[in-house]
């Protein structure tokens, strides 16, 4: 089963680091946050990867030209211009990555990868984000609902003081925040039937606004509830977490 990655936005949100290359390279721990995540599926035996690319998507392409050399043991002999691989620590991967244009929106970028897909179900998350899902049960979840699309639904907590504000005005109460102030969210990790082609148009099109919307009144999306470990890496502070995470030796994602 193919797997495709949302790798091709701007990244402004994070935009120290991605003025100088695509905001899925940003590394953790020497790594792309692209490597992690495909570490991630692979470990669950998903092996075929297609990356939507768009911005600066030469340095997609140039890491995994180079994935080989940079992965192994090597000898270079250069009285007479050779090489001798010593070990190989290279993957199994199959990798696509498809340039979808500088500007154009998710659903476009899944819709200009339809023929790389075909007719079959696929798996598809963002280029930014980390968890401990149980993808073969994710899997299987969408298997027995026939339906065309399962989200993984995760919880975020309210990061900040809460208040509780009356219709009038008046608040009747500030408070630190609990858990019951969490919101449901879209994690990424979705799998997706073919027919979800359907609902996407072009370029502009925005994966999670009509479409989603339009598959929410046919009947189509189902939600997988995620309450394990989550993180997105929009900011620095969130890269930070990631990278102490993956320095303790304890990154909860690392499961290879």
């Amino acid at each position: 089963m193919k797997v495709v990655i949302l790798a091709g936005g701007l990244g402004t949100r994070i935009s120290e680091e991605s003025h100088l290359r695509p905001k899925p390279m940003i590394e953790i721990g020497e790594q792309p946050i692209l490597w992690h995540i495909m570490k991630y599926y692979s470990a669950y035996g998903f092996d075929e990867f297609i990356i939507c690319a768009g911005y600066k998507q030469y340095v997609i392409k140039e890491y995994f030209a180079d994935f080989f050399l940079h992965n192994s043991d090597v000898t270079f002999d250069l009285s007479n211009n050779s090489m001798e691989v010593l070990s190989n620590n290279s993957e199994k991967w199959k990798v696509t990555i498809v340039d979808t244009g500088l500007h154009t929106m998710t659903g476009g970028r899944i819709k200009r990868i339809e023929k790389y897909v075909g007719n079959e179900t696929f798996m598809l998350t963002y280029g930014d984000g980390l968890c401990t899902v149980d993808l073969g049960k994710l899997l299987e979840f969408h298997r027995s609902h026939g339906r065309l699309a399962t989200v993984t639904a995760v919880n975020i907590a309210q990061l900040k003081g809460v208040m509780e504000v009356e219709a009038d005005g008046r608040i009747s109460a500030f408070r630190e925040k609990n858990d019951r102030d969490a919101a449901i969210i879209n994690g990424g990790f979705m799998v997706f039937e073919p027919g979800v082609f359907r609902y996407l148009e072009d370029d502009d099109t925005v994966l999670e606004k009509e479409p989603f919307s339009r598959l929410c009144e046919d009947g189509q999306m189902m939600s997988y509830y995620h309450d394990g470990f989550w993180q997105c890496m929009d900011t620095q502070r969130e890269k930070r977490k990631l990278e102490e995470l993956w320095a303790s030796g304890k990154a909860p994602w690392k499961i290879w």
